[in-house]
C-alpha cells in the first residue's frame, strides 16, 4: 500500500518466494500470521481524517471507532497510552479528528488495527478556513454568478421535495405550501441529511427528483443545526450536484449564522423551511384579492371612461349643429350668397376700371401715333425703296415719290427739287 492525500492506497508489489505452494509445504497459522505482520510493518505511518463513531476504553487500552466523512467506511484505532487521547479540546463522539496512525498486525488473534500515534481535533477555526477557500475556488469557477440562477415558476406543477425523515422541515413545507395553495403537490423523498451518508443520499435524491418532467422545482430543506452537523452541505460533489441540475432548486437548512456553501450555488436561499414554502408557490388568498382589485379597477376605468365619453356625446348633441342641422345649412347658404355678391362687386368694379385703364392708353397711344399726326394734316414721303424723305437733297428731278397722308397713300413725280 502507499499514502496518496492521507489515505492508504494499494501498490504493486512482488509476492515473496514463500512456502505453501501446494498441499505438501502447507504454512502454519503462525507462519503466515508471521508474514502477514511483517508485510504490514513496512507499510509505515500515515495521516487520516475521520469522524469519531465510538470511544471505549477495555482491558488497558482505549479503542476509536473512526469512520468517513462522506461514506459508511469505518476503521478501528487503538493507543496503550490513555494520555494519547487527552488532547484539547477533548475527543467525544462526533469529533471530527486527524490522526496519525500506523497499521499493526496482531498475529495472535490474526486481526489489522491501528495504532493511534498522534490525533488532534480538527478545530471549528480550521473546517471554516476549509470551507472559504472552497467558497473561493468554486466562486472562481463561476457556480454562484447570478446569471447562473434559474427562475423559481410562479405555479409549479410538482414539487420535489428532499429532506429528513419524518422532519420538522418536511412538515413546515408541505403544510405552509398547501396553505397558500391547497393543489400543491409533492415527490417527497426522505434522505439523512447529516453523517457519513448524508452527501451521498441527498445528491441522489437531487437527482433523482430533477430527472421527473412535470417537476418545476425542487425544495432541500432541513431545520438547522449545529455547524458540524451542516457539513454535508457545504460537501463539494453535492454543491456541484446542485449546480449542475437542470429545475431550479431551494434550499431551506435554516443557519443564518454559518451559511452552508449550498446557500450560495442554489437558485434561492431561503431563510427556513417555511419561508422556501413562501417563495415555491403564490398565496391563494393574495391573488384572489390581487385579481378583484383588479377587477374592480377594470371596472372603475370602464365606468369613468363611459360617462367621459357619454357626457362628450351630450355636449356634441347640445351643438346647434346637430340640433338643428337645417339652420347651420341656411347659415351657409347665406354665407355664400353674401360672398358671392362681394365677389360679383368687386370683379365688376375691376373691370370697369381696367377699362378706363385701357382707354386711357388708347387715347394715349392714338396721340402718339404717326397715323394721328398725319390726321392733322402732316404726310410721309418715302422713295421706292421705303427711305423716308427728311431734307430736299435726297430728292433728284423726275424721280418717283410715295406720299402717305392720313386716308391713303399717292405716287407723285418730282419736276423740281429746289
Amino acid at each position: 500500500m502507499s499514502r496518496s492525500h492521507g489515505r492508504i492506497e494499494p501498490v504493486s508489489v512482488v509476492d515473496p518466494v514463500l512456502p505453501g505452494k501446494g498441499p505438501d509445504t502447507p504454512v502454519p497459522v503462525s507462519g503466515l500470521s508471521q508474514m502477514m505482520g511483517d508485510y504490514i510493518a513496512r507499510l509505515g505511518s500515515v495521516w487520516v481524517e475521520g469522524q469519531v463513531a465510538e470511544i471505549n476504553m477495555r482491558g488497558g487500552l482505549s479503542f476509536v471507532g473512526l469512520r468517513d466523512i462522506d461514506s459508511d467506511s469505518t476503521i478501528k484505532l487503538f493507543t496503550w497510552e490513555r494520555s494519547t487521547l487527552q488532547v484539547t479540546p477533548a475527543i467525544e463522539q462526533g469529533s471530527r479528528v486527524i490522526a496519525q496512525v500506523r497499521a499493526e498486525w496482531w498475529r495472535n488473534k490474526g486481526t489489522l488495527q491501528f495504532k493511534v500515534l498522534q490525533i488532534r481535533v480538527v478545530g471549528l477555526g480550521e473546517l471554516m478556513a476549509r470551507l472559504e477557500a472552497l467558497r473561493d475556488t468554486l466562486a472562481a469557477e463561476g457556480l454562484f454568478a447570478p446569471e447562473r440562477k434559474k427562475p423559481i415558476p410562479f405555479l409549479p406543477r410538482r414539487i420535489g421535495l428532499v429532506c429528513g425523515k419524518n422532519s420538522d422541515a418536511k412538515h413546515d413545507v408541505i403544510e405552509n405550501a398547501r396553505r397558500r395553495w391547497p393543489d400543491a403537490e409533492f415527490e417527497v423523498r426522505e434522505v439523512k441529511v447529516q453523517g457519513a451518508t448524508a452527501v451521498r443520499e441527498v445528491s441522489d435524491a437531487v437527482n433523482e427528483l430533477d430527472a421527473i418532467d412535470d417537476i418545476d422545482v425542487i425544495v432541500v430543506a432541513r431545520g438547522g443545526g449545529s455547524f458540524e452537523d451542516l457539513l454535508p452541505f457545504s460537501d463539494e460533489s453535492l454543491i456541484r450536484t446542485i449546480s449542475n441540475a437542470q429545475t431550479p432548486i431551494v434550499v431551506a437548512i435554516g443557519h443564518e449564522e454559518d451559511r452552508p456553501l449550498v446557500d450560495y450555488v442554489a437558485d434561492y436561499r431561503a431563510s427556513t423551511p417555511t419561508d422556501a414554502a413562501n417563495k415555491i408557490v403564490p398565496d391563494v388568498l393574495e391573488e384572489l384579492t390581487y385579481i378583484n382589485a383588479l377587477r374592480s379597477q377594470s371596472y372603475a376605468l370602464v365606468t369613468t371612461t363611459i360617462a367621459r365619453h357619454g357626457q362628450e356625446l351630450a355636449t356634441l348633441r347640445a351643438k346647434p349643429a346637430l340640433a338643428n342641422p337645417s339652420a347651420l345649412i341656411d347659415q351657409r347658404l347665406s354665407a355664400n350668397s353674401s360672398l358671392r355678391e362681394q365677389l360679383h362687386s368687386k370683379v365688376t368694379t375691376r373691370i370697369q376700371l381696367g377699362g378706363a385703364e385701357i382707354r386711357g392708353i388708347q387715347a394715349t397711344l392714338r396721340a402718339l401715333s404717326p397715323q394721328g399726326t398725319l390726321e392733322r394734316g402732316y404726310a410721309i414721303v418715302r422713295d421706292l425703296n421705303q427711305n423716308v424723305i427728311k431734307s430736299v437733297g435726297q430728292v433728284k428731278p423726275n424721280e418717283v415719290m410715295k406720299i402717305r397722308l392720313s386716308d391713303g397713300e399717292i405716287t407723285v413725280t418730282i419736276n423740281d427739287s429746289k
